[in-house]
């Protein structure tokens, strides 16, 4: 059996394709449909640690979530993580290959594309339906040859595609009808419809436009769905920075945002949490004072530490160390800690090495096998259960090391400063479990810390997503397109 396929593309990043297909995903979960999410490709610092061991794209972990699975590196066989402005580190079915610029991965177009159709083969033959989501937009001429993540893809396979915009953005109707107008003729008879995207208002104002749309193209729209207030998802890249209204006294949280700073989903339950200012200090701006200062994760560590000592920020984070305040390093950022770091092979840019910040007694080697792994153990500050997944390329050591940040069971992780105020950790999702972020926010200053559960707060979003489908979507039309 071959499963039916869906396409959902965007007339830009950032369109809404993740929301669609995860809205998508749970909504033919509840109608029993045995269903799995697919992006052949996907450009992202923000991924996952899929089941199988291997590394896929945030949002694809989300949308498998939103299908009741575990990930797997087949729902993204090929992850590209930039690591300069001209070269990205390439995951092909969740293991690096090497760095590569835009030419030479041009050429190695071939392997990946056999790797993405062998992948999607697979969740085919697994499943009853396979939701697909596009990169960028289907409508970037200079991206068209050899094309694996838009409607190269779907012609391969031959499935329809369902078109989104995002009104928010403003010129809906000019994305659509461009992006439509810019394809090749057999490419445009496989668009089936349209989506608008984060709607705010009466729809009956967008009437005459949609059936203008409508007129014009020759094709449905299949619905509009509201700009929902206060949903959360996890970004596939790009940084949310807005907050839900708190209260006026909360700890405040700093995070410096790096020009390759990764999985900055490790924040979204600081971001969320009703007791926490959490804000991401960019270029440019001032070091704000903070009760607590974070360093993230980096796919670039020695090139986004040296843009930190040139923001002014090191000298900013030792005073904030000498008036009391606290500081956490996770992956990239516990790196940065130590008293050095090498990167012998030029894993990240020109082979050589940095000076740390001096702040751990410790030093990092780089090396090409990464250590990919989800993990559980307990916080060493007051033994809370603490979960998370381990995505780095580094291998640390040195006296630090004998005071761990975390118990893994049979070994242990990252450092606490012999003060108190300094933890390291290799491990991402460090405050997704309540009693570790209440340990870590109590630690921080934060009397009586009140976490709200994250995994429901997830699943509440997926579940609104659903909702919104049947609320405002052609299901009987999409329906009819998986059949």
């Amino acid at each position: 059996m071959i499963a039916r396929t869906l396409m959902i593309q965007g007339t830009t990043s950032d369109a809404g394709k993740s929301l669609v297909v995860t809205a998508l995903c749970r909504w033919l979960r509840r109608r029993g449909v045995r269903v799995a999410p697919f992006k052949p490709q996907n450009m992202a610092l923000n991924s996952a640690v899929a089941a199988d061991g291997g590394e896929i794209g945030r949002a694809q972990a989300v949308q498998a979530a939103a299908c009741g699975l575990a990930p797997h590196t087949d729902m993204n066989p090929v992850l590209l993580k930039p690591n300069t402005d001209r070269t990205a580190q390439v995951i092909v079915q969740g293991r690096a290959v090497g760095n590569m610029d835009a030419r030479r991965y041009h050429d190695y177009k071939s392997v990946v594309r056999d790797a993405v159709l062998e992948s999607y083969r697979r969740l085919a033959a697994r499943y009853e339906a396979v939701l697909v989501e596009g990169a960028g937009s289907p409508a970037e001429i200079n991206l068209r040859e050899h094309d694996i993540a838009n409607m190269g893809f779907a012609e391969a396979v031959d499935c329809p595609v369902v078109l989104v915009g995002d009104i928010d953005r403003g010129g809906i109707f000019a994305q659509l009808v461009g992006t439509l107008e810019l394809l090749a003729p057999s490419e445009r008879e496989r668009v089936a419809g349209f989506v608008v995207n984060r709607f705010r208002g009466d729809p009956a104002l967008l009437e005459p436009g949609l059936r203008w749309l409508e007129a014009r193209t020759g094709r449905p729209v299949l619905g509009v769905l509201p700009y929902l207030h206060g949903l959360h998802l996890e970004a596939e890249d790009a940084i949310q920075a807005d907050q839900p209204e708190k209260d006026a006294d909360r700890l405040r949280v700093v995070v410096p945002v790096f020009p390759r700073i990764s999985n900055h989903t490790d924040f979204d339950p600081l971001r969320l949490h009703p007791q926490v200012d959490l804000r991401f200090v960019g270029a440019g701006e001032a070091f704000p004072s903070a009760d607590l200062v974070i360093l993230p994760g980096s796919k670039s560590v020695r090139a986004d530490l040296a843009w930190l000592r040139a923001q002014g920020w090191e000298a900013a984070i030792l005073r904030h160390l000498r008036y009391g305040g606290r500081l956490i390093g996770i992956c990239g950022g516990f790196q940065m800690l130590g008293t050095r770091i090498e990167d012998p092979h030029g894993l990240e840019g020109e082979p050589g090495a940095s000076t740390g910040l001096g702040l751990l007694e410790m030093t990092t080697v780089l090396e090409p096998e990464k250590r990919l792994c989800n993990v559980a153990g307990r916080l060493a500050l007051d033994g809370s259960p603490v979960t998370g997944y381990e995505i780095h390329a580094g291998r640390t050591t040195g006296p630090a090391l004998t005071r761990p940040a975390v118990r893994l069971g049979d070994r242990d992780d990252g450092a606490l400063s012999g003060d108190g105020q300094i933890l390291g950790t290799y491990l991402h999702g460090l405050f997704e479990k309540q009693e570790a972020c209440d340990a870590l926010l109590a630690w921080a200053g934060l009397e009586n810390p009140q976490t709200p559960d994250y995994a429901a707060l997830r699943e509440t979003s997926i579940e609104r997503l659903a909702d919104a489908v049947e609320a405002h979507l052609d299901t009987r039309t999409l329906a009819s397109l998986l059949e």
